[in-house]
């Protein structure tokens, strides 16, 4: 897929094209017409589905982020190192890994 046809905006963004009026270049009616084997093929046929056209998404999870709060914390230099080092993104990682924690504990204590 070529780069100069991917087009990124905000929800206000849309909320804003649709208070001018602008419509939609997404063909609705094609799409809505398609059949699962119409998807299918043409996931197959596009190179960027390459290594996801046989993952299993039945199993696939929603999830929603959480509002979050900031707060001051003190960790030790090693934890910050290695986590910047990781490259942006950090503090979310961080906080994945400590979200990964709690679920673990509510789950082994009941």
């Amino acid at each position: 897929m070529s780069n100069n046809s991917i087009t990124t905006v905000t929800l206000d963004d849309i909320k804003r094209k649709r208070a001018r009026g602008e419509k939609s270049l997404t063909d609705w009616a094609r799409v809505d017409a398609m059949t699962d084997a119409d998807i299918e093929r043409a996931m197959r046929d596009d190179p960027d589905w390459t290594e996801w056209i046989d993952v299993d998404w039945s199993k696939a999870e929603l999830v929603i982020p959480a509002t979050k709060k900031s707060i001051s914390i003190r960790l030790d230099e090693e934890v910050i190192d290695f986590f910047k080092a990781t490259g942006k993104g950090y503090q979310t990682r961080m906080n994945a890994i400590l979200r990964h924690y709690v679920r673990e504990q509510k789950s082994n204590n009941g």
